[in-house]
């Protein structure tokens, strides 16, 4: 019989059909692969502290000039040549006589309408005694009444003009300068000298209009003058129109200076209480910008979770900055390892004694204690 199965075929089949067996054999009882166990979150450590917010003043800090009450020119009220004059810084009072102009021909020309006087007097008086009697016109009498009143204004006239040769000083202060000297001549109007008013003092500022709502006069003020020295002042005028190249309002602020030890023409800076607000003090090295470019802070909320809140910078000294916008009473995150974000659990602890900052006792009474620099 024809032989229809190969023996070589049979026995590939065999080895192959072995093999498959011992591989599904494997797949079928091996245990299936289990799902890799969720990593445990990781939960960073920060350090906060608990702030309190205080009440600060925010104050209008501006630049300016100490300026003298008042200026006065003494102009000469007749002409003649400078006989006498004050010496340059001597203190007058008003009324004072600070200077003497030549008499010239003032005297002679008294005695003149003196004489004048004396006779249209003697004139009027027998004019009125015949016109009292019938014998001469009352018309007689009436023309000699105005030749005195003429006379008569003449000599006041003559005398107010001899009386003006003597210059009085137009205000209290001090002969800052002496324009005309002594044998100089000076015309009717013509410039003497100048006497300056150094009390009060005035510092003149320039107030942006952004600002100007919160100024208003009697409010206190503090002046600083450049090179040394500190004293308090009132605001006494406040412009109501601006300036209208700058668009700034004149300020100015009165100063005391009842002793005279301030000069006028000093550079100052002044300070101007105008708000008072609730604010934080913390280091500025804790601010953070978020992700639209906010300025704020991280805190931790009563989950133990990370919170940031935008703060506005009110002030800004060496000892700290004082932010608004933040709750009352804050617990501010001090310390972190690596970046936070909102909504992050957190493990909390107090902040180290040695990263607080005792209150330095600044004069705007701060409070005891305020967040330190972190890492």
């Amino acid at each position: 019989m024809r032989r229809l199965i190969d023996p070589t075929a049979l026995v590939f089949a065999a080895i192959v059909l072995v093999i498959a067996a011992w591989i599904g054999s494997g797949m079928l009882f091996r245990a299936p692969p289990q799902a890799p166990e969720p990593a445990a979150e990781r939960v960073p450590g920060v350090a906060a502290s608990w702030s309190e917010a205080e009440e600060i003043t925010l104050e209008l800090v501006l630049y300016g000039d100490v300026e003298p009450v008042q200026v006065s020119i003494l102009r000469a009220r007749v002409d003649g040549i400078v006989e006498e004059i004050a010496a340059q810084g001597s203190r007058v009072s008003r009324g004072d006589v600070v200077g003497q102009l030549s008499a010239d021909d003032r005297e002679a020309r008294l005695a003149r309408s003196e004489a004048q006087l004396a006779s249209a007097n003697r004139d009027y008086d027998a004019a009125r005694r015949l016109a009292d009697r019938g014998v001469g016109a009352e018309a007689d009498a009436q023309a000699r009444l105005a030749e005195l009143e003429a006379a008569r204004a003449e000599l006041r006239a003559i005398e107010l003009e001899i009386a003006n040769t003597e210059l009085r000083a137009p205000i209290d202060g001090i002969v800052n300068e002496v324009i005309a000297d002594i044998g100089s001549y000076v015309g009717i109007g013509g410039e003497v000298l100048q006497v300056v008013d150094n009390d009060p003092l005035i510092a003149a500022v320039q107030v942006q209009q952004t600002a100007i709502q919160g100024v208003r006069t009697g409010m206190p003020a503090e002046v600083r003058f450049i090179g040394g020295g500190t004293r308090a002042g009132e605001v006494r005028f406040v412009s109501a129109v601006a300036d209208a190249a700058t668009r700034t309002f004149r300020v100015e602020v009165q100063i005391d200076n009842s002793d005279g030890e301030l000069p006028s023409g000093l550079s100052a800076e002044v300070v101007l209480p105008v708000e008072t607000v609730a604010a934080h003090r913390v280091s500025p090295a804790l601010a953070r910008l978020d992700e639209q470019g906010r300025l704020g802070l991280h805190l931790v909320d009563d989950a133990d979770r990370i919170a940031f809140v935008p703060v506005e910078v009110v002030r800004a000294r060496g000892d700290g900055v004082w932010v608004s916008g933040l709750p009352e009473r804050a617990r501010i995150v001090t310390i972190s390892q690596g970046g936070l974000s909102p909504g992050q659990r957190v493990d909390v602890s107090e902040t180290p004694p040695e990263y607080l900052r005792e209150d330095p006792g600044d004069a705007d009474g701060a409070g005891e204690s305020a967040p330190a620099e972190g890492d």
